[in-house]
């Protein structure tokens, strides 16, 4: 009977939650450990389709570098990083689109499927959905086929969410000549939760969240200051560019963003519905 009672206690404490974000947008980017391991890629599954049952409306957009890079092993081509930015000549975006697109993108899809919700898979070249521009540097880098997204059309996005449909998207832009490019996943999911004025973005990761100098998770701040972790060096590495990515959301219409570990399950449900949450909540500065 205890255990029931605590099953209960859970319930009510996502009321509040579940009454808050009815109707509204939430975007994953999907990514990291959750991506890989049998058990968590079920279990993301599993609270996504929850998600579109009791009303909100998910928007997933995946990465799946770990992939790409093993399928260009096995061909024999070797990959070279800028930055943490895989180079893309003209081959390599094609193994990138074989994998994102038709290996990635429809097991996603099916998890989904399988779980009992509703799930289309496309890419950000279908109905205009992401058009980019080649992505430069101030040392000159010849980034190949790597783009930066420059507009967003979400009416495909908002007719699937309507109709009830998870969208599932694979970080794939075109250009103004209609050339394809390879997106980051981080950077692609915040300028859709922008377009989309999406109530959330959350990135799973491979860690708790933004730490602070002493390795102490940083629960909750405002955008405004987490610039200020990046310039006294408490954020660092890959971490640098997924705060910005939610910085960048936060000044525009997304109300908050999140960095949760993926490697948690059902970690998406914990941090979206429970008082304390499981990773770094990034509060505009509307709220």
């Amino acid at each position: 009977m205890k255990e029931l009672i605590e099953k209960a206690g859970v319930l009510v404490e996502a009321l509040p939650y579940i009454r808050a974000f009815y109707e509204k947008t939430i975007v994953i980017k999907y990514g990291g450990a959750a991506m890989t391991d049998h058990e968590l890629k079920a279990s993301f599954a599993t609270d996504v389709t929850l998600l579109r049952y009791i009303g909100l409306r998910p928007v997933i957009v995946h990465g799946g570098g770990p992939q790409i890079g093993e399928m260009l092993k096995r061909l024999g081509k070797e990959t070279e990083f800028v930055d943490g930015i895989r180079v893309t000549d003209d081959e390599t975006m094609e193994v990138v689109e074989m994998v994102l697109g038709g290996r990635v993108n429809p097991e996603i899809v099916g998890l989904i499927e399988r779980a009992g919700g509703r799930a289309i898979g496309l890419t950000g070249k279908d109905s205009g959905l992401m058009r980019v521009r080649q992505r430069s540097d101030s040392k000159g880098t010849n980034f190949g086929n790597v783009g930066t997204p420059e507009a967003i059309d979400p009416s495909v996005l908002i007719t699937m969410t309507q109709s009830g449909h998870i969208p599932v998207i694979a970080p794939i832009g075109y250009d103004e000549n209609g050339r394809t490019f390879n997106v980051n996943a981080d950077e692609a999911a915040g300028q859709i939760a922008m377009a989309l004025n999406a109530e959330k973005l959350i990135l799973l990761t491979d860690v708790d969240g933004i730490l602070n100098r002493d390795g102490e998770l940083i629960t909750r701040i405002k955008a405004q200051y987490a610039h200020e972790l990046i310039e006294d060096g408490t954020v660092q590495g890959g971490m640098i560019p997924k705060l910005e990515c939610c910085m960048n959301a936060c000044s525009g219409s997304v109300r908050s963003a999140h960095i949760i570990d993926g490697r948690i399950p059902h970690a998406l449900l914990l941090e979206i519905f429970t008082d304390g949450g499981v990773g770094t909540w990034i509060q505009s500065e509307r709220l």
